[in-house]
């Protein structure tokens, strides 16, 4: 079931209330039937490919656990490759196959392997990395093996972050599951709190935003110009409150119960930088590439074009991560190519600005490095959003064209979308944009904590009613439940 259902409103409370009502060595029981029926919600027979898995990396840890020398390293080799098999077949198989297609059909080689026609898992990249980290934990010694099934299956399945994260690292979760929680006012409330914020994102600015982005997206070629910038900067507002409003949720539900999940977003579009970019957005993935990818791969403690070789390589096994599809492939290429070029000039850029005096405005600095780093992160949006290679490279190329026109059109009125709807999007956007200026400097919950009682359910009303008046209630699956 998606959070924002009617069934979630009624299947979280009743699991919160369980919880905290049954005996402590029946609670785990509970949250690994809860997060069962969570997940068999979509495709009930998929829970199965998640069983699969699970057993496979709980034995594979074990037996890492009991072996030496090369046969330790065998068994995290069949674990990496078992796993990832299952995520190829589903995820991946038929992208290679189409391109191998293409290809054999070029040189007129004979090619009859055919597609497989599966429905991918729900979160089957999510909690493949979450499985995988744990066996790979294990052989590192970083990590004590689970002996426990339930409790290792559990870590898993945990249903908050169970299909789009964050992906949780076992030294952070599994201790968790052993340990009392008690039901306490102030961490609940906290709780309560972060998911009303996460449903404002979702339900009101990313929802909202997403009747102009599926019009425009859908149907790139019948417009251009301003069309295609308010789209693709809407897009850039949908995609971070869709993901973080998902995440917000996650960590509130947990933390309802007294679970700790490792925070996945830091006001990303305030960064100074694409390398800061992939620091503060989505950043249980990113180390998780850090950690297993990139410093294995030798990370910067090699050649300098060694260097720039493993940071291509993360970005583009990223972005392949996300989809199997040449424009997620592209998307992760750019921002690899923006890192690379970033690292390639820095000595240069820092002496014109030593030479510009930019110094002397520290702060109109930042925001200038800022505002570009969003527009160049914007620009590799156009990649993720487009649904193919051919439609964001039309995209890019109109941008700009009958710019004066398509604006006025726009101020004038929008074709199938009300001037209200798009008065409402920026405003809804500004106003989080504020709660993030202030979030550099305070915590909110506790801020708000410290204010009288009714000032604060004042507020905690006012972003309720925007929610039940101005929310866009579809029932919009998540953008990243796809990956």
């Amino acid at each position: 079931m998606m959070f924002n259902s009617i069934g979630f409103l009624v299947f979280f409370p009743i699991v919160v209330l369980l919880y905290f009502t049954l005996p402590h060595k029946y609670r785990n029981w509970m949250l690994l039937v809860a997060s069962c029926i969570f997940y068999m919600s979509f495709i009930p027979v998929y829970i199965l490919v998640l069983a699969a898995t699970i057993v496979i990396d709980y034995f594979a840890a074990i037996y890492i656990d009991r072996s030496e020398g090369r046969r330790r390293k065998l068994f995290l080799v069949i674990s990496i490759i078992s796993t990832c098999a299952v995520l190829f077949i589903f995820k991946y198989f038929n992208f290679f196959n189409t391109n191998i297609a293409y290809i054999a059909d070029f040189f007129h080689w004979n090619y009859s392997v055919s597609s497989l026609k599966l429905l991918l898992p729900i979160g089957l990249s999510f909690h493949t990395f979450q499985s995988l980290s744990y066996v790979i934990e294990v052989y590192r010694r970083r990590q004590a093996v689970e002996h426990n099934f339930w409790n290792y299956s559990l870590y898993v399945m945990f249903f908050p972050q169970l299909v789009a994260g964050p992906i949780e690292r076992p030294q952070n979760l599994l201790h968790q599951f052993y340990e009392h929680h008690h039901f306490d006012y102030n961490r609940v409330t906290d709780g309560l709190k972060l998911m009303l914020w996460g449903f404002f994102k979702k339900i009101v600015i990313a929802d909202r935003v997403a009747i102009v982005v599926n019009l425009v997206y859908n149907n790139p070629t019948d417009y251009s110009g301003a069309y295609l910038i308010l789209a693709t900067v809407f897009f850039a507002f949908q995609i971070y409150c869709d993901f973080s409003g998902y995440t917000d949720i996650a960590i509130g539900a947990a933390q309802v119960m007294g679970f700790k999940l490792m925070d996945n977003f830091n006001r990303p579009y305030f960064s100074a930088s694409i390398a800061e970019f992939w620091r503060r957005w989505h950043i249980s993935l990113s180390s998780w590439f850090k950690d297993y990818l990139y410093l294995p791969l030798g990370g910067s403690r090699v050649t300098l074009p060694r260097w720039y070789f493993n940071i291509l390589i993360v970005f583009v096994v990223s972005g392949l991560w996300h989809g199997a599809n040449l424009t997620f492939l592209a998307w992760g290429m750019f921002h690899g190519l923006c890192v690379i070029f970033s690292s390639m000039t820095k000595q240069l850029r820092q002496k014109l600005c030593l030479a510009a005096g930019c110094m002397k405005w520290p702060k109109a600095h930042l925001l200038a490095q800022a505002v570009l780093t969003f527009l160049l992160v914007t620009f590799g949006w156009i990649f993720f959003r487009a649904n193919s290679l051919t439609d964001a490279f039309y995209i890019i190329t109109h941008l700009f064209s009958n710019l004066k026109s398509t604006s006025l059109q726009i101020i004038t009125g929008f074709s199938g979308i009300s001037r209200q709807l798009l008065l409402l999007s920026f405003l809804f956007i500004i106003f989080m944009e504020l709660v993030h200026l202030l979030q550099q400097h305070i915590k909110i919950r506790h801020f708000l904590s410290e204010k009288p009682l009714w000032l604060r359910w004042l507020i905690y009303l006012i972003i309720l009613f925007s929610i039940l008046i101005f929310g866009q209630f579809e029932q919009k699956e998540f953008i990243y439940f796809q990956f």
